[in-house]
């Protein structure tokens, strides 16, 4: 295995993670922190095992392939020049600075609005149509790791360990945060919480119980939507299709015999994910244009070496897969997902604008629903954003949630 490799043994490759719950139990206050106190403290990324962070991601029925080690090694060799990394380990807090850590929170800062966010991608969106509580665009702040491009995240470690770790967070940022960085920090933002998981009513909690004596406000918002189609257990291709409304299910169905009317229509995994990668970069560009990912620019050639090393990283053996869609051959659409095993999370895609007779969106979804319902899995997650196309497939909103702690009383 090459050095620095995530572990062929990905724990994400067929793990399930839990269905989200109504949004009234997403800040439900936890029990009280466990007695074995933790203590949070800074440990360069670098440092920390690949396989150390994956069974902690592992171990908590919340993470997703964004937790995994390799979506963030990935990260940080794209974007990392656009952040700072603070990535904290949770370590009993009798122990020494340098225990195995019991629980992980990824962690980058940065101003809430650098300059040249829109110019390469690295804004931190939300939802259309959201008002999220304002924060001065000059402020430092605390986000989770990898927040541009991971549409889901979490403490890793145990469920029973997120009371202690949100305890130990929220006296970290109590005592200032990094003591080598010259400007403590204006604002905690955390993004793509999901609802219903225990990290997010932890953090609640944890930095609730200080706000007065702090001079802290906290708020808890909807952030965006990821909607979700759930495919009914043992159901046939066809028997998912009766769940939809009626004109959904005939334009489906339309549009993918006018496909087959053109060719064999197939949606075929790559074999090599790097080799196939300037292709998906080809279509991508092709449908977005200058609102894609990948231009010609600096931020294009972030996006890239992102990419480059997720293929690279979570490909194989891991969670990540490209397929393309080919009519009679051609390949006429693109598609980036994630296999957790019960859900096939969609991340990415791209189209031929010149097949656009051939529908080729709809009929690429189509086939992936019709893989995914093959394989027994339970759901479609199409991640973060409410565009129109998800709701053809029976998606429901699901909600992701952002905690936000902003000082009040001057530095």
């Amino acid at each position: 295995m090459r050095a620095g490799a995530a572990p062929s043994d990905d724990p994400f490759r067929a793990r399930c993670y839990p269905p989200a719950v109504p949004p009234s139990t997403a800040v439900d206050a936890p029990a009280r922190p466990p007695s074995t106190a933790l203590r949070a403290v800074r440990r360069p990324f670098e440092q920390l095992d690949p396989a150390a962070w994956d069974a902690l991601a592992a171990a908590s029925p919340w993470a997703t392939p964004f937790s995994s080690w390799a979506f963030h090694r990935a990260w940080w060799d794209g974007y990392g020049a656009n952040a700072h990394e603070e990535t904290l380990v949770l370590v009993p807090a009798d122990g020494p600075d340098d225990a195995d850590p019991v629980a992980i929170i990824p962690l980058m800062h940065r101003h809430e609005v650098e300059p040249r966010d829109l110019e390469l991608h690295t804004a931190i969106r939300h939802g259309e149509g959201l008002e999220l509580t304002p924060v001065p665009a000059d402020a430092k702040a605390l986000f989770f790791g990898a927040s541009y491009h991971a549409d889901y995240a979490t403490i890793l470690g145990a469920p029973e360990r997120m009371a202690a770790a949100a305890e130990a967070f929220a006296e970290y940022c109590a005592a200032g945060g990094d003591p080598e960085h010259p400007q403590p920090w204006d604002a905690v933002d955390l993004r793509r919480l999901r609802t219903g998981d225990p990290a997010l009513a932890a953090l609640s909690e944890a930095f609730g119980r200080r706000e007065m004596e702090q001079g802290w406000t906290l708020n808890v918002e909807p952030e965006e939507v990821c909607p979700v189609a759930a495919l009914p257990e043992g159901a046939s291709m066809d028997e998912f299709l009766g769940t939809l409304g009626k004109k959904e299910r005939h334009e489906i169905r339309r549009k993918v015999r006018r496909a087959e009317a053109a060719g064999e229509v197939r949606l075929e995994p790559s074999a090599d994910l790097l080799a196939d990668l300037p292709e998906f970069i080809d279509l991508h560009q092709r449908r977005w244009g200058d609102d894609g990912l990948f231009p010609d620019t600096e931020g294009g050639a972030q996006s890239r070496r992102f990419f480059e090393r997720l293929f690279e990283l979570a490909g194989g053996d891991g969670p990540l897969r490209l397929a393309f869609l080919t009519v009679g051959g051609r390949r006429v659409a693109a598609c980036v997902s994630f296999d957790t095993g019960d859900a096939c999370l969609y991340y990415n895609a791209g189209v031929d604008p010149d097949a656009r007779e051939l529908s080729p969106g709809v009929v690429m979804v189509e086939r992936l629903v019709e893989r995914a319902v093959e394989r027994g899995a339970r759901r479609i997650d199409f991640l973060r954003g409410n565009e129109p196309y998800k709701y053809e497939w029976g998606a429901a909103d699901s909600p992701i949630w952002r905690l936000l702690v902003r000082r009040t009383v001057p530095r």
